[in-house]
């Protein structure tokens, strides 16, 4: 929960669903597949996330190693088991194996980036994998420096696992063609939110061939925009 004390009066802004009645706050933001109403509720389709041309042009300066590589640069952003998902070497084995193929067909180079919930097994296939495929993994501090900025402004193409809305919603923000690989039935929160982004033609299955360019999907300014509006109009200032 954030809170903004203007012309003497204290505006509550909750992000995420706070799983009480949303009127306890000024201004809640949660995602579309909450399912969460209110005269004071923001819906974005995605998380709320950093990712915009400045972001991604940092991510690029700080990491130039990774545009030698052969292209196309192929991201792989891997997260790991939840609640309704299981995710585990025998998932990792499949995806890689799909990932080398594609690779084999059409040249280029895989990042590989392990999350917080990636299990050591899972990284253990993709370094197997990497040692004869272009590219670097990077599985923690050991590895150096997260060069996660650098992977999403240098990625040509992004692959993320099915189970995380917020990597989902970075990857999306990029302008890049994003591709997933679901072996299950997903949550029912997880899969809306999944549903939204095909819609939008911002998510694809992992051998679609689509364009390596697309609109991204940036939000946060926008939401910036409607709780600066909203905390002017109930302080009683016209918006400049």
């Amino acid at each position: 929960m954030l809170g903004r004390l203007t012309h003497g009066r204290c505006h509550t802004v909750q992000i995420l669903d706070p799983r009480i009645d949303p009127v306890h706050w000024n201004i809640v933001i949660a995602p579309r597949h909450d399912q969460l109403t209110g005269a004071n509720v923001l819906t974005p389709l995605g998380s709320l996330n950093p990712v915009d041309d400045a972001w991604l042009a940092a991510g690029r300066e700080a990491n130039p190693g990774l545009a030698e590589l052969p292209q196309p640069r192929v991201g792989v952003l891997l997260g790991g088991p939840r609640s309704g998902l299981a995710m585990d070497s025998a998932y990792a084995q499949t995806l890689v194996a799909r990932l080398a193929a594609r690779q084999r067909r059409e040249g280029g180079s895989l990042f590989v980036l392990r999350s917080r919930r990636t299990s050591a097994d899972m990284v253990a296939v993709f370094r197997h994998a990497l040692a004869s495929i272009p590219g670097m993994l990077w599985s923690g501090p050991d590895d150096g420096r997260n060069p996660y900025p650098g992977v999403l402004g240098w990625a040509d193409r992004l692959v993320a696992t099915p189970d995380s809305v917020n990597m989902l919603s970075e990857a999306c923000a990029v302008g890049c063609a994003v591709h997933t690989f679901p072996t299950s039935t997903m949550p029912a929160k997880l899969q809306r939110f999944h549903q939204a982004l095909r819609a939008q033609h911002l998510l694809h299955d992992l051998d679609d061939d689509a364009p390596l360019r697309q609109p991204p999907l940036r939000e946060t300014a926008d939401i910036a925009r409607q709780v600066r509006e909203r905390m002017a109009a109930a302080d009683g200032i016209t918006p400049r």
